[in-house]
């Protein structure tokens, strides 16, 4: 399997859209996520992350420029329990929710589906990171139609056990810019996870996004046995 340094995969397409990476740090003492987004439209540029406790939501950046909040103000990040969510749209709120009544990720997003942004019918990721007994277990999804046909629903979940320090798997929405955008194809990507504290790590993604796409990205450390998190925040409508 290949695996990517976290420069050069990001640097692999000036379009990703909206991406997911979940990994274990290399002293094998953090998980470590990061959701970032990107945009062509001036609705889509226009927003920024806000923390909001241990979770975190979009926001317009000027509210009087925003055309239609569908499909671009959510809550990317969650938090239920041991279990840290992360997507990029409102079925972060449908994991939350209906796994709190004791379904499992999986079953949860069979409730959903891709978005109705025709024709691009971008998919829907998502992530979930569970502490437990002292390590980390985690799964990823992709919701996508069939080669732009929205009459089917192609669903897969990749799932993680005992992670490799060092590592993480990076799921995003589309193989690059087009008219319609061509949906990701595959399963996660392995990506080097360098012994990096958050700030460095959080400056490596930004760096290497593409500049005049990017949008925003979050990134969290969560201290596997105590559950404890460090979260960074980087918007470029500061």
């Amino acid at each position: 399997m290949k695996i990517s340094t976290i420069k050069d995969e990001l640097n692999s397409l000036a379009y990703h859209g909206r991406g997911i990476i979940i990994g274990k740090s290399a002293d094998g003492k953090k998980a470590v996520t990061a959701y970032f987004i990107m945009g062509r439209s001036e609705n889509s540029r226009n927003r920024v992350f806000v923390a909001e406790g241990d979770a975190m939501r979009t926001k317009a950046f000027d509210e009087s420029k925003m055309i239609d909040p569908h499909l671009i103000i959510y809550y990317p990040v969650r938090v239920l329990g041991n279990k840290t969510i992360v997507t990029n749209g409102d079925q972060t709120d449908t994991i939350y929710q209906l796994m709190d009544k004791q379904m499992t990720f999986e079953q949860a997003l069979r409730t959903r589906e891709f978005e109705d942004d025709k024709p691009n019918f971008t998919p829907r990721i998502s992530g979930i990171i569970h502490r437990e007994n002292g390590d980390i277990n985690y799964a990823m999804s992709i919701l996508k139609s069939a080669e732009g046909d929205d009459s089917s629903c192609e669903r897969f979940t990749y799932a993680y056990s005992n992670p490799i320090a060092g590592k993480a798997k990076f799921i995003h929405t589309y193989n690059g810019d087009g008219n319609p955008l061509p949906s990701y194809e595959g399963e996660p990507k392995t990506l080097e996870l360098p012994d990096l504290d958050i700030d460095a790590l959080t400056d490596l993604i930004w760096t290497n996004l593409n500049e005049d796409n990017k949008v925003s990205l979050f990134v969290r450390y969560i201290d596997i046995e105590s559950g404890e998190s460090d979260t960074r925040i980087v918007n470029k409508n500061a």
